[in-house]
């Protein structure tokens, strides 16, 4: 069983930075693609960034491209999300997500999801 649990969520004024940390457990996790998507109220999950096993290609939704820096330690099992210049339209759940497949396909689909965590970035 794999688990994959989120933290450094929080609130946050326009400009500022964040951290989000993935941690994941219970398979090799160097074997695992993974990839951050978030979904605001009363809109659907979208993809945020993705980050290959070997951590030599990333993927970024134009909205982030500039601010949003995916990586990755295998030797720690965890995947960062460093967010800067944070706007109030990034406002949403951040959920990290673990892929396992011979086709890697960033877009998806995942196979393992974390619970969430939350940020809010106030104007």
């Amino acid at each position: 069983q794999v688990q994959l649990v989120e933290s450094g969520g929080g609130l946050v004024q326009a400009g500022g930075s964040l951290r989000l940390s993935c941690a994941v457990s219970g398979r090799t996790f160097r074997n695992y693609a993974m990839g951050w998507f978030r979904q605001a109220p009363g809109k659907e999950r979208e993809f945020v960034v993705a980050i290959s096993w070997s951590g030599g290609s990333t993927y970024y939704a134009d909205s982030v491209k500039g601010r949003f820096t995916i990586s990755r330690d295998n030797a720690k099992n965890t995947v960062y999300l460093q967010m800067n210049s944070l706007k109030p339209e990034d406002t949403a759940v951040y959920y990290c997500a673990a892929q396992l497949r011979i086709s890697y396909d960033p877009f998806g689909p995942y196979d393992y999801w974390g619970q969430g965590t939350q940020v809010t970035v106030s104007s």
